[in-house]
């Protein structure tokens, strides 16, 4: 539907509302107005990586893993698919009159943060470190999300605008300072092209301060917005966070000032209860009915557009596609090209006709295969059941070896209670594959607390110490290990690289990931993900946590020696690059495949030391393959090109 028709039609219907019911509908959680024939709609709902919280979905990898993907199509497709699921179960909810949480159509996904530094819990949660990388599956994401037809077939949004990667524990009062060229250059980037080029159609703020103002209510923000970019979508706040301008910003003195600093500061809508307080201050005169009536014409121009007053081309997608066997492929296909072969000494592929012993606090585990904002899988597969499906249960012994950070798994136990079974288990194998890390309790969100990290943000990049001891312990008995990383983030495993033969990062990778590490492991598939984060060698060589200066942070401008680098990932063949070409406005490279397995490649640009492309590329072993990338005048300096395991400072450069 063209914007300025459900813009019209939005002013039409507003303007039949009394300041009451305008006032009503700038909460999440809308009322009905009947008498217009208006239902009730709850604006919160999630679709990170399937539809979440709210029942059955098909859980694909966290974003950190689609984000590894470098497969803007993969991201399209999978946010297509996330679209119609979040339809299904929005036809079969209404069919019921249930309007609860979690079942609308206005997903508050993506989060296209950067995740400048890996000790955030929420950076599982985006794209990576690099801003073009997570413009271009930003875009993707949202094209996906909100479909091509005449309504939009779900509203995405974009978060948290716009400067925002923690700490975790300090962002209801925190104060990010930044210079105007990090800001143009690092964390503006990907929101301006999910608005110019993907359309977004909502965008929520963050609950920090950005340069003094907090990002719910900035004049600054909203300059960049709706001024210099022309948003002309609905803005939300993140939730309970313009409570926060009176209770820990202290920009506001009371609750009827910061209802009047986010309204009048393009905040169309509130997720929390502040702007329950909107019509007092509209009577103390901090606001006016034309301010309330700006927000609920954004608000219901949204809502137009998704066709919730009428018929739309989406309303007979049946529940039954949800988590159907076509959507799981998907994700378990997105799974795969989501693998990062981190270290391999030529242990892998493994022989099927080995004995393994699988150990590890995440051999078993379900709930490291999803990461946060996820739904329920139909079906899980954890990394245990899926070598049981590859070798049969006769080839596979098993143990946890000990609890994901607890020193011991048995109440009144000793600390290290399971370490002996897993050197028993390890001892009588031909190889152990070691599933260690983390999970969406010990990283995440504030408020996901668990025992051993505060508020969702790591402490540091070292396994919890129940893990690193059987590390030890394992690597200890000389019997060949394949570590299998399950986290969102960088961990400093210098340790395990000196000492292992393998090192798979695998995230969380949705609710069948535990098939695809499996696949991984014997060579069903060649691994082809590419980190889209810094790992990096010592913690101690990152600025502190709260400095959100990009000195010395991520690729771009770090610079010691990363264990691994932005960019990297191992295959079981060999690609060459040769025969590099510049013609007029692109430039072209012959990629061969010169090793021994069919493999894809991921091809990726680099212009003054930044990348400006990327692209896949499957190759059969001795196939050739031309790559051609548009170049800008802006990237006329020098190009790198490079790819599989890859170090930019031993490329050769192309100067232009």
């Amino acid at each position: 539907m063209n914007t300025k028709t459900a813009q019209q039609r939005a002013k039409e219907l507003v303007s039949k509302m009394t300041v009451e019911e305008m006032a009503s509908q700038t909460r999440y959680d809308a009322p009905a107005i009947p008498r217009l024939g208006i239902p009730a709609y709850n604006w919160w709902n999630e679709g990170l990586h399937g539809v979440a919280r709210a029942g059955i979905a098909t859980v694909f990898p966290q974003a950190i893993g689609l984000a590894a993907t470098f497969d803007e199509q993969m991201i399209y497709d999978i946010a297509d698919v996330i679209s119609t699921e979040a339809r299904a179960k929005y036809n079969a909810a209404i069919k019921q009159e249930d309007r609860d949480i979690y079942k609308g159509l206005t997903m508050w996904s993506p989060n296209i943060n950067i995740f400048r530094d890996p000790r955030w819990g929420r950076g599982h949660e985006t794209y990576g470190e690099d801003p073009y990388l997570t413009s271009r599956l930003g875009v993707a994401f949202v094209k996906g999300l909100q479909g091509e037809g005449e309504h939009l077939k779900c509203a995405a949004c974009a978060k948290h605008f716009a400067v925002h990667s923690g700490p975790e524990e300090n962002r209801h009062y925190f104060n990010a300072k930044v210079t105007k060229e990090d800001m143009e250059k690092t964390y503006l980037p990907a929101f301006r092209a999910l608005v110019e080029e993907a359309k977004v159609e909502g965008v929520m703020g963050a609950y920090n301060c950005v340069n003094g103002e907090p990002a719910c209510g900035s004049p600054t923000l909203q300059k960049y917005l709706r001024e210099d970019w022309g948003f002309e979508g609905y803005f939300v706040s993140d939730c309970w966070a313009i409570y926060d301008f009176h209770e820990h910003h202290y920009v506001t003195k009371t609750a009827t000032e910061s209802v009047a600093l986010a309204l009048k500061n393009g905040c169309d809508l509130n997720c929390g209860t502040t702007y329950l307080n909107m019509l007092l201050a509209l009577k103390e005169g901090l606001i006016t009915e034309q301010d309330i009536r700006t927000a609920v014409e954004r608000l219901m121009t949204t809502r137009i557009k998704l066709g919730m007053f009428e018929h739309t081309e989406y309303d007979d997608i049946p529940y039954e596609v949800v988590a159907c066997k076509e959507h799981r492929e998907l994700a378990l296909e997105a799974a795969r090209k989501s693998m990062v072969l981190l270290k391999n000494d030529g242990i892998l592929p493994l022989s099927t006709t080995c004995k393994v012993a699988v150990i590890g606090p995440n051999a078993n585990s379900r709930s490291v295969l999803l990461g946060n904002y996820s739904g329920t899988p139909k079906k899980f597969t954890t990394v245990l059941e899926g070598i049981y499906e590859m070798l049969g249960e006769e080839k596979v012994d098993y143990c946890e070896g000990c609890h994901l950070y607890k020193d011991y798994m048995e109440n009144h136990a000793m600390p290290g209670d399971r370490l002996s079974e897993a050197v028993t288990v390890a001892s009588t194998s031909d190889v152990v594959i070691l599933c260690l890390g983390l999970d969406a309790e010990l990283e995440g969100e504030e408020g996901d607390r668990s025992n051993q990290y505060s508020s969702g943000d790591k402490r540091d990049l070292q396994l919890p110490s129940s893990q690193q001891k059987l590390l030890e312990r394992i690597v200890a008995i000389n019997k060949p290990v394949v570590l299998i990383s399950m986290t969102g983030s960088a961990m400093n495993y210098s340790y395990a690289h000196k000492h292992v033969n393998a090192i798979v990062q695998a995230w969380y990778p949705g609710g069948e990931g535990g098939r695809a590490i499996a696949e991984l492991l014997f060579g069903v598939y060649n691994p082809s993900g590419k980190l889209p984060i810094t790992f990096y060698a010592d913690e101690s060589d990152l600025p502190p946590f709260e400095d959100y200066s990009m000195k010395n942070r991520t690729y771009r401008y770090f610079t010691g020696k990363p264990l691994y680098p932005f960019g990297y990932g191992l295959s079981y063949t060999t690609f060459t690059y040769d025969d590099v070409k510049i013609r007029d406005n692109h430039v072209e490279v012959v990629v061969t495949n010169t090793g021994a397995y069919d493999g894809e490649e991921v091809v990726q640009v680099y212009s003054c030391q930044c990348l400006v492309a990327f692209h896949r590329v499957f190759l059969r072993k001795g196939e050739s393959k031309t790559v051609i990338f548009p170049i800008s005048p802006a990237m006329q300096e020098e190009i790198l090109i490079g790819g599989c395991g890859f170090q930019k400072d031993k490329l050769e450069r192309i100067v232009l």
